[in-house]
């Protein structure tokens, strides 16, 4: 199991406890769900995937404040559960915790940004002096 994967899981596992123990259903309510669907998206789209630090450490903040305030919610009432119920990716998130925080990647410039942008000038230009 990669870093992503295992990050997946501890969030599954956390917003399943929390679900079932604040809503009390046996399955997952449509918000805790769409939370889920969240997290699984933004873990994704993480620019260090492999290298990825906690959540808690890291530069990037790229839940939305509304997210963000409902899966501390969640951490807040599931984590110290999951010491018990679920020891290895309660370890797993310590030993995260106490990595230290990789470089940003490096982003690859477009040429073509420059480039089109000449070329939309030229356009409206040309469309400038053909319509005099």
């Amino acid at each position: 199991m990669n870093r992503v994967e295992r990050e997946e899981k501890t969030i599954s596992i956390m917003i399943d406890m929390y679900c079932k123990n604040e809503h009390k259903q046996n399955t997952i309510c449509e918000e805790c769900q769409k939370l889920k669907d969240y997290a699984y998206f933004r873990l994704s789209k993480c620019p260090f995937q492999e290298k990825k630090p906690a959540c808690q450490n890291c530069k990037i903040h790229c839940y939305k404040p509304d997210m963000k305030d409902l899966i501390k919610e969640v951490m807040k009432k599931s984590g110290p559960k999951m010491i018990l119920r679920h020891p290895y990716f309660t370890l797993m998130h310590a030993v995260d915790t106490m990595k230290k925080f990789p470089d940003l990647p490096k982003r690859k410039k477009c040429k073509l940004r420059k480039k089109s942008r000449n070329y939309i000038y030229i356009l409206v230009l040309s469309y400038c002096f053909t319509s005099i």
